[in-house]
């Protein structure tokens, strides 16, 4: 990397690093005694950033730039220090160990361990807990495990695609304590909704998926300096697929039983989590 630019310590360049994020513009701060030094990868032609640096000192709106000899951000993965992702690292292979843990459904024993309250069967009948009864002996961790269970490759393979994808961006942009808040919110909202219409016989990352997809979705329409970038039709594919899944078309082609409240009740959670991870601001 090389220097491109050198401001005091009392110079908040968050805005301004936003954008260069925004548009993949691969760079770093670095603080030495009295100053910043801001360095950028050489493909990058170091005049344009002091030209852009320029502009934003003398009152230009950064909201309105487009960086046109710059790629944008594209729907897609690019490389990323996993320092900066542990949080999306951590929520893939703990879904990865508890789903092989469960056999993919087939452990009844661990089953029990990790839903959303115990249960047996006896017989053709399912028996569990009560939700009060859960919170009463202790297992609070039942109303998070849940969402690390999956039942089939296909299924795991979908979630884990889609945390992949969104879940990084929003640590990237503002740390893995926003994650947890947002993964937590729309985990323990979306479980307790499907426990109550469904029972304790469902899992999945797919609630905190669209619960993902919510806050950033929301975020990039009231936000528009600091921006998570993927695009806004993906919204519309979501609903359509809350829709299908409703209707039972989704069930009838073979993709088996759909926790549809669950992804319903994760999506506005997702909605509902925005003046929080608002305290968090861009990283």
């Amino acid at each position: 990397m090389i220097p491109v630019l050198e401001v005091p310590l009392s110079e908040d360049l968050a805005p301004f690093t936003a954008l260069l994020w925004e548009y993949e513009v691969p760079h770093r701060v670095v603080e030495e005694s009295d100053r910043q030094i801001l360095l950028v990868a050489r493909s990058i032609d170091p005049a344009q950033i002091r030209a852009l640096y320029r502009y934003w000192q003398e009152g230009g709106d950064l909201s309105s730039v487009e960086l046109r000899t710059i790629r944008r951000r594209r729907f897609g993965a690019t490389f990323i220090s996993p320092g900066r992702i542990r949080v999306t690292l951590a929520l893939l292979i703990v879904s990865v160990l508890v789903t092989l843990l469960i056999g993919f459904g087939a452990s009844e024993e661990w089953m029990s361990r990790l839903s959303f309250t115990d249960f047996r069967v006896d017989g053709r009948t399912l028996r569990y807990d009560s939700l009060a009864g859960m919170l009463a002996s202790g297992e609070w961790w039942r109303l998070v495990t849940p969402i690390f269970m999956h039942f089939s490759l296909l299924h795991i393979l979908f979630n884990l695609l889609w945390v992949w994808v969104v879940a990084q961006r929003v640590e990237t942009l503002q740390g893995g304590w926003a994650l947890i808040g947002l993964v937590l919110v729309t985990g323990v909202a979306s479980n307790l909704a499907q426990f109550w219409v469904s029972g304790p016989m469902f899992g999945g990352m797919s609630g905190v998926v669209f619960g993902l997809l919510g806050y950033t979705w929301l975020w990039d329409r009231l936000e528009p300096r600091y921006r998570f970038g993927l695009p806004p039709a993906l919204m519309g594919f979501m609903l359509l697929w809350l829709a299908l899944g409703f209707t039972g078309v989704l069930e009838g082609v073979g993709l088996g039983a759909i926790a549809n409240t669950a992804h319903l009740v994760g999506m506005l959670a997702g909605f509902a989590y925005w003046p929080i991870g608002r305290l968090f601001g861009p990283r």
